[in-house]
């Protein structure tokens, strides 16, 4: 017996431009690609199981973008907050943490430990 019957989704024009250039563009993140094409098949008429075999995914991971991207359009595809601790370095940090000035210099630093004087100290065994 086959499952309920999904919602018709319909792009205009200009999301379908977007959803191609994201599915295409080597520099998306593979996540939002993946999303672009299940949404750009599901825009054909193929129903979820149709588009998971097809994409190699699970019919649950289509019926959930296609209700999100129902429900909030090319917002919806976006990535959502995780759950957990805020991040401490921000997308503004990014560029100074991959500067060659930033890198560590391990020689320096092994020999900034070994005269510290917070050096363990040793314990002799009774």
């Amino acid at each position: 017996m086959p499952g309920p019957k999904s919602k018709p989704l319909v792009l205009s024009e200009t999301e379908r431009r977007t959803l191609a250039g994201w599915e295409s563009r080597r520099s998306t993140a593979q996540g939002l690609a993946m999303r672009a094409r299940i949404v750009l098949a599901c825009a054909e008429g193929e129903s979820n199981t149709t588009v998971a075999t097809r994409l190699n995914v699970n019919r649950g991971t289509v019926a959930r973008w296609r209700s999100r991207f129902l429900r909030d359009r090319l917002d919806g595809l976006a990535d959502e907050p995780r759950p957990g601790v805020p991040r401490t370095i921000t997308d503004a940090h990014m560029p100074l943490m991959s500067s060659p000035r930033s890198r560590v210099d391990f020689g320096e630093l092994i020999f900034r430990c070994l005269r510290s004087p917070l050096r363990p100290a040793r314990v002799a065994a009774t």
